[in-house]
């Protein structure tokens, strides 16, 4: 089974907003987070940094966001400013905006209470790894039935460090919705604290860690209310799709969309006069303020021509701060 939160996030359609960077409840040695986002304050629509509340609005229509998925750090240790995001994307694009929440600790409920008044619509908790097998008569198994009394979807979002059979005993008690197993991955963020646990990567991918994924297959793979997301599916369908995403959304009517989302187009640093001399369709072409860009192929036709002396095509991502991912020089 899949839930509504990770069938959008699949399709690309889930604006990811980082709202905190902190996280005081422990310090996981298998956490991703980066330099740039640990133990920050400051607030990420995907890629955008957040310097005002239309900057997040703006975000979700330059992707066409069918939903969020609100993360950090830990989100409901910056509740107010959580909570103050929820009410803003339903107000702006209304009760379908499917909106969900990671997080580390159990809150109680008040804090479900808020969460769910402010727009929150399913909420999916990791508790701590030192407790899985021992959940069962502890805050973590009361927080599921007061998420639920409160409006909320209760599920589980964990890493796929090992099996364990008491999540599917939650599943099979109604406490939780669904559980939700990663993959367990290395990166820039935990790659030596991983390392000095013995974990490795596994030979032949860029982040997945070696030896978690096909016990957990064969202990918990089976039950309708588990999904696994692998690394691979992460990187080649939910990110890819999102560019794409936002690249079909913002395209100009020259540029190219690639299948791995990003724009391709031609860049020239020959004057506006000469393409109108060269009767050149303004459709074709946009004027920036020391260069021109253009349709790639037809910077390469007029190249070949001798129109114009030099060039480049240009590929980049359609985030905000469009990470140029390759230049190929025209002469």
């Amino acid at each position: 089974m899949i839930s509504k939160g990770c069938e959008q996030c699949a399709m690309g359609g889930k604006m990811v907003l980082f709202v905190y960077g902190y996280c005081d409840q422990r310090d996981c040695f298998y956490c991703p987070l980066g330099e740039n986002r640990k133990n920050v304050t400051d607030v990420y629509a995907n890629e955008r940094k957040v310097e005002s509340d239309e900057d997040v609005i703006a975000e979700a229509k330059r992707m066409e966001a069918l939903g969020t998925s609100i993360t950090g750090g830990e989100p409901q240790e910056a509740l107010d400013k959580t909570c103050r995001y929820l009410s803003l994307l339903k107000e702006e694009f209304g009760e379908d905006h499917h909106t969900h929440l990671y997080t580390g600790i159990t809150g109680g409920r008040e804090n479900m209470r808020r969460l769910s008044e402010a727009g929150l619509d399913e909420i999916r908790f990791h508790p701590p790894y030192e407790m899985w097998g021992d959940l069962h008569g502890t805050e973590w198994e009361e927080i599921l039935y007061i998420a639920r009394e409160e409006g909320l979807t209760p599920a589980f979002e964990i890493p796929g460090i090992r099996a364990e059979p008491e999540f599917l005993d939650f599943l099979d008690e109604g406490a939780a919705d669904f559980c939700n197993v990663n993959e367990f991955e290395m990166s820039d963020g935990n790659y030596r604290r991983m390392q000095e646990e013995g974990y490795e990567l596994q030979e032949g991918h860029m982040s997945a860690v070696d030896g978690s994924k096909e016990a957990i297959l064969a202990q918990m793979g089976d039950h309708e209310r588990v999904y696994f997301c692998t690394s691979v599916f992460k990187d080649a369908a939910q990110h890819r799709n999102r560019l794409k995403r936002m690249a079909e959304n913002i395209c100009r009517e020259f540029d190219d969309v690639t299948d791995d989302g990003t724009l391709v187009y031609g860049k020239t640093w020959a004057t506006e006069a000469e393409f109108e001399a060269l009767g050149v369709p303004e459709e074709f072409y946009t004027v920036k303020s020391d260069h021109i860009e253009v349709a790639w192929w037809l910077l390469e036709e007029m190249i070949e021509d001798g129109d114009v002396s030099k060039g480049e095509i240009v590929e980049q991502y359609p985030t905000v701060d469009g990470t140029v991912v390759e230049r190929t020089p025209l002469a």
